[in-house]
């Protein structure tokens, strides 16, 4: 049955907050692995690029999650994907609390991250629907479910952490939660747009289509690319700032701290841009993000003390934080909104295989040469190709005067 509510309406702000809390909840699966990666490594022992396995597994399972389950949202609508989520989450971190190796931990940690990518992508997909004048900072706000579960829960497993049953105990809570809490609320989301809300949001996607040169097509594989760039670099303070922490002598409670800080100002910072993305247009937002984040990485390279770490990791944190959401922005904009749900999916899934790579990457560069300082380095490299790209595509768009870009 069609909601019968227009856009930006009352009910599209209901919708967005009840996403949001599904959004803080179920996006644990990306970030259980980071707090508990010390302990575990040291209980399994084994390397740091062997630790950072199960995170790359992770994140493997939810760029492919993003994808696959945006297809599913297209086809059956979110609360089916969530509810099957909610349960592959159960699932994943219950079994996952009796892993008797790092092994059947990576293949476990590829259906909790398979799971939680219906928290992210998807579930943004599904709110862009309800919004067309205040999408992006809408957008922006159901991305910020992704770092408040990634400020919060580091603080929460901490704790859990430092009791007798450690990170397993830990596992088996989370596992309990997503099931409880997931699946009751999205049940509140199976109202769909109306017809007249769709029609009017595929009629401004026409009026504002690209027309630079790229297809559809290019335009998305093009997002995707820098998307990787990105994410590389992304990935090595938001992965390794625990383990980092730990090397400096500081300690992984510390180094959760750090994470949370960078995190929450990521929330910031994503709330900041989704606000400038209904200025300027996303393609522009992403540009400035991309360019600070690049400066924050540099920034990290003579920092070893305690306080100028603290101070670094919100910088970084406030300074990245709009980039992934400003993907879907552009992806809405440009491009047919009844693919929603596969392009945006897509181009996240293309994200999370850069988080996922620039993670495994640093952990090896670690081993390699003893110190995080050539990996920072990396990262900032990646960040470079994601700047050239997306400076490509802003300098290259205008509005188009007359037809649209075919799908």
């Amino acid at each position: 049955m069609m909601h019968p509510s227009a856009l930006d309406s009352r009910a599209s702000w209901l919708r967005l907050a009840i996403s949001l809390a599904i959004a803080v909840v179920g996006n644990v699966g990306m970030w259980a692995i980071i707090v508990i990666m010390p302990a575990m490594q040291t209980e399994f022992g084994v390397e740091r690029a062997d630790a950072s396995i199960p995170y790359t597994l992770t994140m493997i399972g939810f760029a492919l999650g993003n994808y696959y389950i945006g297809r599913v949202v297209d086809r059956w609508g979110i609360t089916v994907a969530l509810s099957g989520a909610a349960l592959m989450l159960g699932v994943g971190f219950g079994l996952g609390a009796f892993a008797p190796n790092i092994w059947v931990l990576s293949a476990l940690q590829l259906i909790t991250g398979f799971g939680s990518a219906a928290c992210f992508g998807p579930l943004i997909a599904d709110i862009s629907h309800w919004f067309l004048k205040r999408r992006g900072i809408a957008v922006a706000i159901a991305a910020s479910g992704n770092y408040l579960s990634g400020g919060i829960w580091p603080l929460v497993l901490a704790e859990v952490l430092a009791g007798p049953g450690g990170w397993r105990s830990a596992y088996l809570i989370i596992a309990a939660t997503c099931v409880a809490v997931m699946i009751p609320l999205s049940l509140l989301l199976r109202a769909q747009v109306s017809e007249a809300g769709r029609a009017e949001a595929e009629s401004a996607a026409a009026s504002r289509a690209l027309t630079s040169g790229f297809s559809p097509r290019a335009l998305t594989w093009l997002l995707a690319v820098a998307g990787i760039g990105c994410c590389v670099a992304m990935s090595m303070p938001q992965v390794h700032i625990v383990a980092l922490s730990a090397d400096l002598g500081y300690g992984p409670a510390v180094g959760a701290e750090m994470l949370s800080l960078m995190l929450f100002g990521g929330v910031a910072s994503r709330l900041i841009s989704g606000a400038l993305a209904d200025r300027i247009g996303g393609v522009a937002t992403l540009l400035i993000g991309s360019g600070l984040q690049c400066v924050a990485l540099f920034l990290y390279l003579p920092t070893s003390g305690l306080n100028a770490l603290y101070l670094v990791s919100l910088i970084f944190g406030l300074s990245q934080g709009g980039i992934v959401p400003s993907y879907a922005v552009v992806v809405r904009e440009y491009l047919p909104a009844r693919e929603a749900g596969q392009r945006v999916g897509f181009v996240m899934m293309s994200t999370i295989l850069g988080m996922a790579l620039g993670g495994w990457m640093s952990g090896w560069i670690y081993d390699l040469t003893g110190s995080y300082q050539w990996a920072f380095l990396n990262g900032i490299a990646f960040n470079l190709v994601n700047i050239a790209i997306i400076g490509l595509i802003l300098i290259r768009s205008r509005p188009r005067r007359r037809g649209t870009v075919p799908a």
